[in-house]
Formats: C-alpha cells, sequence, structure tokens
C-alpha cells in the first residue's frame, strides 16, 4: 500500500512539474553554453542576444520552486555568477551546491530559469528553463575548490548506520565525547582567538554550508570569515580555515579534518607578461611534507583544459614550493580591452585561468586541489603613435594613427583649428580608413592634400616649403564609448620655391635691375642695406619702380642713394648698385642682386659716410683757366688730377681748410675751391692781375642723427639736405667772403708734448701709452683779435663717427668733467710766435683712467664768442662759467658760429708693442 501511495505522489509531482513547464520556453540557439569541467557547472550567455536588455538567474529547486540567486546565496551555495573576458555572463555552480539532484555521488543535475525582460524591474520577463548535467565519479579522498567567492573542502567518508545501542562501557572508556551531542553534526574551528564549536543550523547563519551526501562530506565557506586567518606561505597570501567535522553513534566518534587554504592572489605583472603563482605545498593541509608527492598539474583557460600550454606561449612551471603560470600579454585566450585613466590611453588584459594539482600524502591517500582565478592587468598606459608616411612628390599627407584594438573608434578630428565628423571630413575631401594587422590591432589612415586651406604653409631654409598639418584626433574608447584625445603635428618639407633672378643693365644716366615679382612680399622682401625697399623709399630715394604681370623694374639714377662708387677717377665712375633679396621672417639674406656699370660724369660731388669727398669739378670762367693751379681752401690741397676743363679733388672733411658748422639736424663741411691769382703780361705798364669773381663752394650735409650715411648726389643744390649731399655753388668773391664769414675755420691737432711745439703731421700714427696724456690743440682760423674760441663738448670714442657709441664725456658745456674712464685738463695758451692771438686757441690734455680702447678719438663742437655776437658792454666770460654767463651771448646757440673738430686716431699700446 505505501508503494502504490509513492508511485501515486511520484505521478502527481510530475504532473506539476509538466504544468508548470508549459509556461516557460526552451532557450533560443545560440543563447546559452554549458559544460561540465572539474565537477563545476559551467554555463554561459550570449552577451550579443542579451543587449538592451536585463536577466536573472533562478535556481529551480526540485521541491522548493525556483530560488532567485544573489551574492549571499552564492557563496554559501557553491554559485559564481560573474562575466568572462568577453563580457558574456558566466554562471558555474559546484555539483556539490544547493539544489542540485545527486544520484550517488555519480550523476548531478541543475536547472536553472533564465529570466529576461527589455525592463529594470523584471516585468513582463521571458523565462527560459535550462537543465545542465554533469557526470562525474573519479572522486578524490579529499578534494578542495577555491572559486572566486568561496572555498570548498569534501572529503570522502562512510558514515555508518544510525543504531539504538546504547552502551556505557564505551562512554566511560571515552569520556570525551560527551561534549559532542549525540546523532549530530557539530563543526569545530580553531583560529588565533581559540576553539568554537557550532552546530549545522549555526553555521548556516554565519555564511557556511556544511552537509553529506552518499559517500561525502564538505564544507563551505566564504572568503574573510571570523573563523578564517591569513597566512602567507612562499609569499602567497592564503585564506585559510581550520576546521573539523564531528558526528558520534554507538561506539563510533567521526572526527574529519575539514582544513581548508586558498591563495587570495599571487598575481606579478611586467610590462609583457603576467604571472600567477600558488605554492606547490600548503602546510597546514600537507602535514607530513617529507611524504607529499605532486602526481599531476594541469592548467586551464576559459574552462576548458590546455594540454600543451607552449603552443599558446603560456608557460608552466612548478618546484618543490611554487607552482607559475606566465602568460605573455595579449596572448590567446585572454582579452585585451583599451581604457582611458587620467586623460591617457592604455590597455588592460584580462584571462581567466585555473589550476589543477593533485598529490599524495601519508594522511590522505589522494588530494585533488583547484584554484579558478579571473587575473586582470592594472592599466598600461599605450601612448599613440602618429606616423608621417607622406610622400612629398605626392604633395598629400599620409599619416598613421595607432595601434588600437578592436574596441576603439575614430569619431572626429580637427585640422588646425576646424573640427570635422568623419562623414563632413569626406566631404571636405580628406580620406580616413582603417588599416587592419594580423595581430588583431588596427591604425587610422588620414591624407590631406598640401593645397588644404587649413594646411599651414611657412617658406623655409633657401628655396623650400614647410607644410604643417596640425591634428587633433577624438576617438572612443571601449564600449563605455569613453573619449580620448590626440593632437599631432605632422610636417614636411619640400625644395618647391624657386628663387629669382635679376638682370641689371645701364643707359647713360641710370642703372637698371628688373626683377621677378613672383613671393615677392610672400616668401621675401628687397632691402637696400638695413631699409625695406618698398614704394615709400624708392620714391624717398628718387628711385621710378614700375611693374608688369612678371617683373619689378627698378631705374636708379647715377647719384641717388644707396648708389657705390667702387672706382672715381677724372676719366670715369665705376658705379654698382645692390638690393638685397631677404626672407620676411628671418630677414635672411638669400641673394645679392648688383647691377655695376662706368659712367662718363663731368661734373659730380660724392660725400662719403667716413667723410671722404670727391670732387669733379668744372670751372666755368671766361677766359678759360690753367686747372692744375685750382686749389682748396688749404693751399696745399692741390686736384689729383685735372684736365683743361676740369678738376679732380680728393681729401677729408677734417683737413684742407675745412670748416663745419650746424643746420638744424645737420651738420655742414664747407669749403671752397679757388685757384691761384695769375698775372698777365699787358701792353705798357702797369701789369694786370686777373682776378675773376667766380669760385666754387663745396658742402657736404650729414644727419646728426645717422651713424650710416648711403650715397652721393649730383652737384645740384636743393631745399632739403639728405645725409651724405653735396653741392657745388659757383659764387663771386664777396659773396665767398660773406659765406665764410658766417661759419668757423677750425682745425684740430695732436701736439707731441705739454709744451705744444711740436705735432704729428696728419695721416702719421699716434702711440701712446696707457699713463701718457693726449695733448689736444684747438685753433680759430680768424683774423679777428676780440674773437674767442670755446670747447664746448668734449668726448672720446672709438670711432670717428660723430654718434658713435660708447661714449665717455670730457667736458660739457664748456667745463672739465671728472669721468671714471677719462679726465681732461684745459691747458694755459700764451702768446708767441706761433700764437699770435691766444684767444684764438684751447688746449687740452686727456688722460686715460682705465684701457678700455685701444683707439681713440676726440671730439668737440666749439663756438666763438665775439664782439659781432654779444651785447653791447657785455665781455666774453671765459671757458668755464656760470650758463647763465655763457648763454648771454646770443653767438653760443647761433648755428652759424659753432663748430666741430675731430683728432685722432691716437693708439693706446703698451710700453712694449710701442
Amino acid at each position: 500500500m505505501e508503494a502504490v501511495s509513492y508511485s501515486l505522489c511520484r505521478v502527481w509531482m510530475l504532473f506539476l512539474l509538466f504544468c508548470v513547464g508549459q509556461e516557460r520556453q526552451i532557450a533560443p540557439p545560440g543563447l546559452v553554453q554549458s559544460s561540465c569541467h572539474s565537477r563545476i557547472f559551467w554555463m554561459k550567455l550570449n552577451k550579443l542576444l542579451l543587449q538592451g536588455k536585463f536577466f536573472q538567474l533562478e535556481i529551480n529547486d526540485p521541491y522548493a520552486g525556483p530560488v532567485l540567486l544573489d551574492d549571499k546565496l552564492a557563496s554559501r551555495c557553491g554559485y559564481v555568477l560573474s562575466e568572462d573576458v568577453w563580457g558574456n555572463p558566466v554562471f558555474r555552480a559546484s555539483v556539490l551546491g544547493c539544489h542540485v539532484a545527486n544520484e550517488a555521488d555519480e550523476l548531478f543535475s541543475l536547472t536553472v530559469n533564465i529570466k529576461i525582460s527589455s525592463f529594470a524591474s523584471m516585468r513582463a520577463a521571458v523565462t527560459y528553463t535550462y537543465p545542465m548535467y554533469c557526470s562525474y565519479s573519479s572522486w578524490a579522498s579529499r578534494e578542495i575548490v577555491c572559486e572566486e567567492n568561496y572555498m570548498e573542502v569534501s572529503v570522502k567518508t562512510d558514515v555508518p548506520a544510525v543504531s539504538n545501542d546504547y552502551t556505557v562501557a564505551w562512554m566511560s572508556a571515552l569520556p570525551e565525547t560527551q561534549n559532542v551531542a549525540y546523532q549530530v553534526w557539530q563543526l569545530m574551528f580553531v583560529s588565533p582567538s581559540g576553539r568554537k564549536r557550532i552546530l549545522v543550523s549555526d553555521a548556516a547563519r554565519l555564511g557556511y554550508s556544511f552537509n553529506n551526501t552518499l559517500s561525502r562530506v564538505y564544507l563551505r565557506a566564504p572568503y574573510h570569515s571570523n573563523e578564517s586567518e591569513i597566512s602567507v606561505v612562499g609569499g602567497v597570501d592564503m585564506n585559510m580555515i581550520t576546521s573539523t567535522s564531528m558526528y558520534r553513534q554507538r561506539w563510533l566518534l567521526l572526527l574529519i579534518d575539514m582544513t581548508v587554504s586558498c591563495p587570495l592572489d599571487g598575481t606579478s605583472f611586467t610590462d609583457t607578461t603576467l604571472t600567477w603563482t600558488v605554492p606547490s605545498v600548503i602546510p597546514t593541509l600537507v602535514l607530513q611534507e617529507s611524504t607529499f608527492f605532486s602526481k599531476t598539474i594541469l592548467m586551464g583557460v576559459d574552462g576548458q583544459h590546455i594540454v600543451n600550454p607552449d603552443r599558446n606561449n603560456y608557460l608552466l612551471e612548478h618546484n618543490k614550493t611554487h607552482i607559475e603560470i606566465t602568460i605573455p600579454i595579449g596572448a590567446e585566450g585572454g582579452k585585451l580591452k583599451s581604457s582611458v585613466c587620467g586623460g591617457v590611453y592604455g590597455i588592460i588584459y584580462s584571462i581567466d585561468l585555473f589550476l589543477e594539482h593533485t598529490w599524495t600524502d601519508a594522511d590522505w591517500q589522494t588530494t585533488k586541489y583547484t584554484v579558478i582565478k579571473s587575473i586582470t592587468t592594472p592599466f598600461m598606459p599605450q601612448i599613440p603613435t602618429v606616423i608621417n608616411n607622406t610622400l612629398p612628390e605626392e604633395k598629400i599627407f599620409n599619416v598613421a594613427f595607432g595601434h588600437f584594438l578592436p574596441d576603439v573608434s575614430l569619431v572626429a578630428i580637427t585640422i588646425g583649428n576646424v573640427p570635422f565628423t568623419l562623414r563632413e571630413a569626406q566631404r571636405h575631401g580628406y580620406n580616413i580608413y582603417e588599416t587592419p594587422f594580423s595581430n588583431g590591432t588596427k591604425e587610422f589612415i588620414l591624407e590631406v592634400s598640401f593645397d588644404d586651406p587649413y594646411i599651414l604653409k611657412e617658406y623655409v631654409n633657401r628655396n623650400e616649403t614647410k607644410y604643417t598639418l596640425l591634428v587633433n584626433y577624438t576617438i572612443s574608447v571601449g564600449p563605455e564609448m569613453i573619449p580620448y584625445y590626440h593632437s599631432a603635428e605632422v610636417e614636411c618639407v619640400i625644395a618647391d620655391i624657386e628663387i629669382p633672378e635679376a638682370i641689371g643693365y645701364c643707359d647713360e644716366e641710370n642703372l637698371y635691375l628688373v626683377i621677378p615679382v613672383f613671393g615677392l612680399h610672400q616668401y621675401w622682401n628687397l632691402y637696400l642695406g638695413t631699409k625695406l625697399l618698398n614704394r615709400h623709399t624708392a620714391l624717398t630715394n628718387g628711385y621710378l619702380a614700375t611693374t608688369n604681370a612678371t617683373h619689378l623694374i627698378l631705374q636708379i639714377p647715377l647719384f641717388a642713394v644707396g648708389v657705390i662708387y667702387e672706382e672715381v677717377s677724372l676719366q670715369k665712375i665705376k658705379a654698382r648698385f645692390d638690393v638685397a633679396l631677404r626672407k620676411v621672417r628671418t630677414m635672411e639674406t638669400l641673394q645679392t642682386f648688383s647691377v655695376s656699370c662706368n659712367f662718363n660724369s663731368p661734373e659730380f660731388i660724392l660725400c662719403y659716410p667716413d667723410g671722404t669727398v670727391i670732387i669733379s669739378a668744372q670751372m666755368k670762367t671766361v677766359p678759360g683757366i690753367d686747372m692744375s693751379r685750382t686749389q682748396l681752401r688749404d693751399s696745399s690741397c692741390k686736384p689729383k688730377d685735372y684736365n683743361k676743363g676740369h678738376a679732380f679733388f680728393k681729401f677729408h672733411v677734417t683737413t684742407c681748410g675745412t670748416s663745419v658748422r650746424f643746420e638744424g639736424d645737420h651738420i655742414v663741411y664747407e669749403n671752397e675751391i679757388s685757384y691761384e691769382k695769375e698775372t698777365l703780361p699787358g701792353q705798357s705798364q702797369p701789369t694786370i692781375t686777373r682776378d675773376p669773381d667766380y669760385r666754387l663752394t663745396v658742402l657736404c650735409y650729414y644727419r646728426a642723427k645717422e651713424t650710416v650715411m648711403l650715397g652721393a648726389f649730383i652737384s645740384k643744390p636743393s631745399a632739403s639736405h639728405p645725409s651724405g649731399s653735396g653741392t657745388v655753388v659757383p659764387r663771386s668773391n664777396s659773396a665767398v667772403h660773406r659765406r665764410i664769414r658766417q661759419a668757423l675755420n677750425v682745425v684740430s691737432r695732436v701736439s707731441k708734448s705739454e709744451s705744444f711745439m711740436d705735432f704729428y703731421e696728419p695721416n702719421v700714427a699716434i702711440l701712446k701709452r696707457p699713463t701718457e696724456p693726449v695733448f689736444l690743440e684747438v685753433e680759430l682760423k680768424d683774423e679777428s683779435p676780440d674773437a674767442e674760441l670755446y670747447l664746448d663738448n668734449c668726448w672720446v670714442t672709438g670711432s670717428l663717427d660723430f654718434n658713435s657709441t660708447p661714449r665717455w664725456n670730457i667736458t660739457v658745456d664748456g667745463c672739465e668733467i671728472n669721468g671714471s674712464e677719462y679726465v681732461a685738463e684745459f691747458c694755459s695758451v700764451a702768446a708767441s710766435s706761433r700764437v699770435r692771438h691766444p684767444s684764438h686757441f684751447k688746449r687740452l690734455a686727456v688722460r686715460t683712467l682705465t684701457h678700455r680702447l685701444e683707439q681713440v678719438y676726440v671730439h668737440c663742437s666749439v663756438a666763438v664768442c665775439s664782439a659781432a655776437n654779444t651785447l653791447p658792454g657785455v665781455p666774453c666770460r671765459g671757458q668755464c662759467s656760470p650758463s647763465t654767463e655763457r648763454n648771454a651771448f646770443p653767438g653760443h646757440s647761433s648755428a652759424h658760429l659753432q663748430g666741430y673738430v675731430l683728432a685722432g686716431p691716437v693708439w693706446i699700446v703698451e710700453p712694449d708693442l710701442r
């Protein structure tokens, strides 16, 4: 009767299960993969079929119905829910886990309900029922599983059948069994804090799972429980639980060692590999190490045993103390993932490993030790590279940006400062594509024409253009689509510019330069010396500039500013005009265009920047005169050359009686060409003296504020006088006399001693020791006895240039000053056979305090006080007097009664060089 009732009960339960199954569906193909490895159910869901969906797993208990899987249940019941390295959901369950149907410890089955919904609340969910089966009969005496979230130890044992017999004698023989409850399993934990004995029901509340099957007893524990401790074995942190299970029946006390120890980490990393280390011998699991014998060591990846690790470049090594698995970063079976950390692009490598170690020892016949480990490397920065594959002759930038994993996408670029989406970039004419590689990586190729308006172009070197591509990449990284930005500057230099060549020629009065206009003002400019040659400069200097579609034509008059006179004689002028071609940005001179010609000019005056004056003068008198008898103010200054109608003079403005004065911002040097008077015989007495009222006044104008003065000008007076200009003015004797009266005729000379009796000849080198003074004498060439000469301001320089620097003042407003470099002292002047009027002379002793210059020039500005330019009854006040008194005579500030003298050079040499 009982058998019939039992059969009816089974039929009813099957009917209920059938009815419930009608509400569930079979999982669609490809959604689930399952297998059984190392007595563990493995189930993997396809993430592609779950995209945009939510899912839950339920464990279908054959008696209690579905049980929702959560973290607390998972660690206690032997379940793991995680993801593999590819992002697929993975479910693992121990065959000794909760709700697993167990048939004789050999056949195991587990049914899982997969609930999928489009809503986070899981409403309207579709449920797929998926049964899994596992056959496992080769149990070891002890098996330990170290999972991600739990530790499990199972021991093979035969528990005797329960008996009603009770013998007091046995109890008295073993009094310690009084503490063990009758026919109840208990657990005793040993930890540093002491011993703890608990019932199985209490263990479940603490997160443990303890049970027995037909032939085994097992304990499942979470990591880091209160009863666990951390120990270090061979440098690896181990989580250990020391426990003993106890069971008593008549004449029997069953004590089973349920100690378990699992590695917590043991991973290490280099730039190219990861290494997982597990101790070979764990002391708490092998009490008699001398009897330990390692039988087999197997490794696996993603739940699959690897028979030949070398084929995948895996390295499995072991010795007496450690087992090491070394995996190359990026090896097959794992996954590389792109990531961004702190604005830096990099990769992370993950791999799911497991290790099976089987050993024997004296206490246990066989122990099978299984560790399942998911390993992820730390973030490894991988700075992308930008490679310039540009072929200059194609004039198209070809830039490779990589290498990247497949989970990286290029979403936008910025060229210069202009952003483009990929579609906009393609429409603009940029070519963007991917290049894959055999190792699974890829790079992005960008092609941009050199002629693109956002390409920077710069003229460099002599005839090259530097093209610069400024690009900023925006990429999307990983499934999280993290943005990453990378900027690059790519350059290409091409010799694609032709340096222009100029053509020069001349006519009777002008020089011409014909210059191509290509690149003018874009790449280079024309310079006259240091001045930019533009239209304003050309007009100011008297050039005529015309242009056509291809060339600039410059017409330069012979006596225009900027003309260089290479050879000047009575017969010809060899003139040259130079224009420098310079880069716009760097001012580097690339080319000098020159035109040089010979000219025949009858009359001219050239005023050189160094003070040299060259004159070709024509004396227009009737009757004509002998040009060899012409002279300058100093009668010793004769023409260098002459012919019937012309005289050729060359002299310096500090010689030949040249006078100097200031007119506004100009220094004016003046001399006069005249001739010796000639007595002609008459037909009767007295003799006839010929003195035609015709002379030539020579004037050179220099700008006082310009240290470089260019060119010379034809001998025609003009209203304005550019620097370095000259004129030759014919005048009568009376006019010349009046002109001379308005200019100071002063000369300077250097005395050999303080006696001022013996002087150095012109053009003779003057050598002085550093301690020897320089004796300077300045003389006013004037017949007026009441005129008095004053040295107004005097200074020392290393150049004959009026405005050269540095300069050291030695007199200011007519008074000596004590400088740190040079000092001056006025010397008295007494009348003598040479000095007729002492007021016409001034003498100065200049001493060197520090040897700063090897070549010394002394400059002085002078003034004259006379009855003609002072107020009635106001006498001249002397060389150094109060400024109010010195300014009382108007001539002191009058440009017509001021002058300038220069002495030098004086060479300051050491005594052994003199």
